[in-house]
C-alpha cells in the first residue's frame, strides 16, 4: 500500500482517474534515463516522449507539451526541467523533487568519478578519441529524435512550420537559442487561433497568472544569492536556456578567463566529459567543481546550478496545470512547441558541424543512423559504446 506522500493528486480539469503508474516506477525510469540516456538534452527529451507518452502512456501529449513549453521559457537545463515537470504532473512537489534528483544523480556520480581519475592521472587524453566517435554517433541520435518530434508536433500546419523554420534558422545562424523567439511563436499562434475578445477585460485566471508569475520568478531568483559559495554556478543555472548551448561560453568566461580555475585544456576536457557521459550536458559543472575544490566543490556547483531550474519549474507548474486547457493557452503552447522543436533541429546542425569533421566521423554518423533506422529496438547505449570503440581505434591514426 502506498504511503500518503506517494498518493497521486487528481486534477479535475484533466479527468478523475489517477495515473497508471506509481511514483517509484517513474523515479526508477528517471534513474535509468540518467544512467543510460546519451545524446544530450535534445535526445533526452525525445526519449521521454517515446518512453512516457508513446510506449507507456504514463504522460499525456498535452502534459508533455506543457512541460516542454515551461522548460523552454524558463532558464535552466532543458531535459532536467522537463523531467522535473513530468514528475510534478501526478505527484506534485514530491514527484518533481524525487524525479529531478533521480535524473541528475547518476551522471553526477559519473563525472565526480572521472574528476577523481583526472586529478590522479593528470589528464584524460584518451577522452578526445572517445568523444570523436561518440560525438558523431550522438548527432545521429539527436537527429532522429528531432525528426520524430517534428513529425508529431508540427504536422502539416503552415503557421507552425513557418515558426519552426524561423527558429531553426536563427539557431543555426546565431549558434544559440533565444527565449524571445519561443515567446513570439506562442503569441503569434495565440493571436491567430484564439485572439482575446478584449485586450482590457481578459479572464481572471489569465490575469492572475500574469500577475503572480513574475513575483514567483523574482522570489526564485534570490536563491543563488543565498548560496554564496555557489554564486557563480548559481548564475550559470539561471542563465542557461534550452539545449544548454549557451552555458559553454558562459562557463569558459568565468572558469577560465575571469577566475582562472582551469586552463584551456582542462576546460575542453570538462566539456568532453559532459558529452561522453549520459544525462544532462550541464552536469559538466560537477566535473569543474571537483577540479576546483574536490567533492565539496562538485556538490556545491551542481546544487547551485540545478536549484534555480528546479524552483523555476515547480513554482509556475501549478498555473500551467490549472489553466493549460484554455484555448488561448493551448494555442500559445503549440506556438512555443513549434519554435522549440525548430531550435532543437537547428542545434543538430550546429553540433553536427563541430562533431562531423572528416570522412571517418561522417562514416560513424552514417552507421549510427542506419542502426537507428533499421534496428529500432537496439538500445542507444550500445550504439554509443560501439562509436566510442571506433573513436579509440580511428582517431589516433588521423591525429
Amino acid at each position: 500500500m502506498s504511503s500518503p506522500n506517494e498518493t497521486p493528486l487528481q486534477d479535475p480539469a484533466r479527468g478523475l482517474e489517477g495515473p497508471s503508474y506509481s511514483l517509484w516506477q517513474l523515479v526508477a525510469y528517471a534513474v535509468k534515463l540518467g544512467a543510460l540516456g546519451f545524446g544530450g538534452p535534445v535526445a533526452l527529451v525525445g526519449y521521454m516522449h517515446r518512453d512516457l507518452v508513446e510506449r507507456r502512456g504514463w504522460i499525456s501529449e498535452a502534459d508533455y507539451r506543457e512541460g516542454m513549453t515551461l522548460a523552454q521559457l524558463m532558464p535552466g537545463p532543458l531535459a532536467a526541467q522537463l523531467a522535473i515537470y513530468l514528475g510534478f504532473v501526478h505527484f506534485r512537489i514530491l514527484g518533481a523533487t524525487l524525479v529531478g534528483v533521480a535524473f541528475v544523480l547518476p551522471s553526477f556520480l559519473m563525472v565526480v568519478a572521472l574528476g577523481a581519475a583526472y586529478v590522479v592521472y593528470g589528464g584524460l587524453a584518451w577522452m578526445q578519441s572517445v568523444f570523436y566517435g561518440v560525438g558523431a554517433a550522438v548527432i545521429g541520435i539527436i537527429a532522429v529524435s528531432a525528426w520524430k518530434l517534428t513529425s508529431r508536433s508540427v504536422g502539416r500546419d503552415p503557421l507552425l512550420w513557418a515558426i519552426y523554420l524561423v527558429a531553426a534558422a536563427a539557431t543555426v545562424v546565431t549558434e544559440s537559442e533565444t527565449v524571445w523567439l519561443f515567446l513570439a511563436g506562442g503569441v503569434l499562434v495565440w493571436l491567430v487561433r484564439a485572439p482575446p475578445k478584449s485586450w482590457f477585460t481578459g479572464g481572471a485566471a489569465g490575469a492572475a497568472l500574469a500577475a503572480q508569475l513574475p513575483t514567483a520568478l523574482g522570489a526564485a531568483s534570490t536563491w543563488p544569492v543565498l548560496l554564496q559559495i555557489g554564486a557563480f554556478f548559481g548564475e550559470a543555472g539561471a542563465f542557461v536556456f534550452g539545449s544548454g548551448l549557451a552555458i559553454v561560453p558562459f562557463l569558459y568566461g568565468g572558469v577560465v578567463t575571469e577566475h582562472h580555475w582551469l586552463n584551456d585544456r582542462q576546460f575542453i576536457d570538462a566539456v568532453a566529459v559532459a558529452m561522453i557521459t549520459p544525462g544532462p550536458v550541464v552536469i559538466t559543472v560537477g566535473f569543474i567543481g571537483y577540479l576546483v575544490a574536490g567533492l565539496p566543490g562538485a556538490l556545491v556547483a551542481a546544487l547551485a546550478t540545478f536549484l534555480p531550474c528546479y524552483l523555476l519549474t515547480i513554482i509556475p507548474a501549478p498555473y500551467f496545470r490549472k489553466h493549460g486547457k484554455r484555448p488561448g493557452i493551448v494555442a500559445f503552447v503549440d506556438g512555443v512547441t513549434a519554435a522549440a522543436i525548430g531550435a532543437i533541429t537547428g542545434a543538430v546542425i550546429v553540433l553536427g558541424k563541430r562533431s562531423i569533421v572528416d570522412l571517418p566521423s561522417a562514416a560513424i554518423l552514417a552507421a549510427a543512423l542506419l542502426l537507428l533506422w533499421k534496428a529500432r529496438k537496439l538500445p542507444e547505449p550500445f550504439i554509443v559504446a560501439a562509436a566510442a570503440a571506433a573513436g579509440l581505434l580511428v582517431h589516433p591514426l588521423i591525429k
